[in-house]
């Protein structure tokens, strides 16, 4: 494998920023389609791919998942053409047998409420950054969310299943719109070591 140019390692992640603002052009079915097809390839423990995603696009859906939000974050959801509610799937090792069948005892390595959430929320987590990073590679900014009451988004878009929300994240064509300063990051020697 070759390293990326630069240009796609500034797209990823340099020059890449959480946004905001977001222009309203609209970002077709065609597109949402493209991206889960790239976020499916991700790697997860066991190929579990627990994570399920809703695409929060009609007016009426984007003012309800609004609602629950904190602080700003609703004038973000409304203003993005979609946001997306990354949800992970408490039934996922009912899918094992399909998605990992060199294992067929796969599906009991899960068998206690607490191993199931940590399962799926470590793997959900994975996915949802390689969401972040498909959706960048499609030419998509984002804007990823955590201030939101998970318990109410969970019973108005996840009612009736075993699905619980993780995070959410606009996506769309960002705009200069309050967007702030880039923060400082860690470096090296502050936060990894070789040993």
């Amino acid at each position: 494998m070759a390293k990326l140019a630069d240009t796609a390692l500034d797209q990823l992640f340099t020059t890449a920023r959480t946004r905001n603002g977001w222009s309203d052009t609209p970002i077709p079915e065609a597109v949402l389609r493209e991206l889960y097809d790239l976020v499916k390839f991700g790697p997860t423990a066991a190929n579990s791919t627990p994570a399920r995603f809703v695409f929060v696009q009609s007016p009426d859906a984007k003012a309800r998942l609004a609602a629950l939000s904190s602080g700003s974050n609703g004038a973000k959801i409304l203003k993005a053409p979609v946001t997306v509610i990354v949800g992970y799937d408490l039934d996922f090792p009912e899918t094992l047998p399909k998605l990992f069948p060199n294992a067929p005892g796969a599906k009991d390595w899960f068998p206690d409420p607490v191993t199931k959430e940590w399962g799926a929320l470590r793997n959900s987590s994975l996915q949802g950054g390689y969401f972040i990073l498909a959706a960048r590679a499609l030419g998509l900014d984002t804007g990823p969310m955590s201030g939101f009451d998970n318990a109410a988004v969970d019973k108005e878009f996840f009612a009736g299943t075993n699905i619980k929300s993780n995070f959410i994240v606009s996506i769309g064509y960002g705009t200069e719109e309050n967007l702030f300063p880039r923060n400082p990051r860690l470096d090296f020697e502050e936060a990894a070591k070789i040993v």
